[in-house]
This record gives C-alpha cells, sequence and structure tokens, in this order.
C-alpha cells in the first residue's frame, strides 16, 4: 500500500505539523543518545543518578511532544488522530514507546529502586530505537513515492 495519494501528499507537504515534526525527531533522538550514556553510565558506575533522571525526563517530554504533534499530523492528513492504515504498525511502536517510557513514573511511583527505574528506561529505550527505525523506513519510502509522483507529473 502506498504511504500517501497524491492529495494526501499534498496536505502533507502544506502542513506546518511535517515541519514540526521534522524539528522534533532530531531533537528526540539526540536527547535519547544524551540519555542513553548517562543511564548507562549510572548502571554501570552507580554515577549520575540525578542527571541521568533530568535526562530522562526530558526524552519522555519530547516523546509526548512528538506523539501529540505527529497524531494532530495525521488527523490533517490522514483523517485519523492514531492508527490511521497508512501509519498503523508505526503507531503500535510508539504506543509501546509511549507505555515502556511511562513506566518511568509508576517504577517512581512504586517507589523501585534506583537501578531498577533505570534499567526499565534501558528497555524503554530499546522500544524507542526500534519505533524510530519503522519511521526512518517509512520516510524513506515517503521520498521513494514523492519522486515516483513527481517523474509522473513530469511525463
Amino acid at each position: 500500500m502506498a504511504t500517501y495519494t497524491a492529495e494526501q501528499m499534498a496536505r502533507r507537504d502544506k502542513s506546518p505539523w511535517t515541519r514540526v515534526q521534522v524539528i522534533l525527531a532530531p531533537i528526540q533522538f539526540l536527547a535519547f543518545m544524551v540519555s542513553f550514556v548517562l543511564v548507562a553510565r549510572y548502571l554501570l558506575t552507580g554515577e549520575g543518578y540525578a542527571i541521568a533522571n533530568i535526562s530522562v525526563l526530558i526524552k519522555i517530554a519530547l516523546l509526548w511532544a512528538i506523539t501529540i504533534t505527529g497524531m494532530i499530523w495525521e488527523k490533517e492528513i490522514f483523517g485519523h488522530y492514531f492508527m490511521a492504515p497508512q501509519f498503523f504498525w508505526e503507531d503500535v511502536g510508539n504506543a509501546v514507546a509511549m507505555l515502556f517510557h511511562n513506566l518511568y513514573f509508576v517504577a517512581q511511583w512504586l517507589g523501585w529502586s534506583n537501578q531498577a527505574v533505570m534499567t526499565v528506561m534501558l528497555v524503554a529505550y530499546c522500544t524507542y530505537l526500534i519505533n524510530c527505525a519503522q519511521f526512518v523506513v517509512k520516510g524513506i519510502q515517503a521520498g521513494r513515492e514523492r519522486r515516483a509522483l513527481a517523474n509522473q507529473l513530469r511525463h
């Protein structure tokens, strides 16, 4: 199934939410990389829990921001806030990543050890990486579709 019809591609190109997603995605990835290093450092050395915690909160906030703006984008382009057929598996991946990232708050509330909380975040970061890869593949596919559509319009 093609990701976009010509009309959806036009809406995508005109949408300010497309630009928001393009800006937020690399910022979130950078936050992930920094936080991953800080969480791993804490788990390996026992040092830097406070800064690792701050980085986790920033990463979770960015995940929420990209998810909410992505839902608005998906509604604008496909008419669904979530689980549009064209992004079903990416949305499933996002839901799993959101669940695991937000387990951080449950673990904190339940009083889990710092080690356990940061281990939860390592698992959450693995779910994020899988979901990130899904969106990268979808972006590559959309680029191919854009070029094919442009070639069709030229001929």
